[in-house]
């Protein structure tokens, strides 16, 4: 007869230590949110800085209402998934920059505060439910024939997916 091993048993996790992860998940998710903002946006200002916010919102919800998606599941995946948003690019100059700056950059600062708000889900959506932007100065392949729901500043918003 064969001895079975036994089995480890589960003892649930303490309310406080619950609490603690949440926070500390939520924290992370606010710096790089901000670290992304400011890579990718801090020369449009405030109403840039949210439109950017607003479309890694608007790709975490989907992915959300999906079950999962290729861009990631979460705010930090949605940012950091590889080439989609560039300063996260190691080969990007913005890279290194993205990784040291502080609250003492004005930018960062305000960036912080939009990331803020979108983890606290009261960031409004001034974006019309974009899943996608680019540079007014340049067309990828995949804004070929599609008409943006927003223009912010020097940037075109597009909604491939519905949110």
């Amino acid at each position: 007869m064969k001895k079975e091993k036994p089995r480890p048993t589960l003892k649930p996790v303490p309310q406080e230590q619950t609490e603690a992860g949440q926070k500390f998940f939520a924290e992370m998710a606010v710096d790089v949110l901000a670290r992304t903002l400011w890579g990718e946006a801090r020369g449009e200002g405030t109403a840039g800085m949210q439109a950017v916010a607003n479309v890694i919102l608007n790709r975490a919800e989907i992915s959300k209402r999906l079950k999962g998606y290729w861009w990631g599941n979460t705010l930090i995946e949605v940012c950091q998934k590889p080439r989609q948003f560039s300063c996260w690019n190691k080969e990007d100059a913005n890279y290194t920059k993205v990784l040291s700056v502080t609250e003492k950059d004005i930018y960062f600062a305000t960036a912080l505060r939009i990331a803020k708000r979108a983890v606290a889900s009261v960031l409004p959506d001034i974006t019309k439910g974009a899943t996608h932007y680019h540079a007014a100065s340049i067309t990828p392949y995949w804004a070929r024939g599609v008409t943006p729901c927003a223009k912010l500043g020097r940037h075109l918003f597009y909604q491939l997916i519905e949110v």
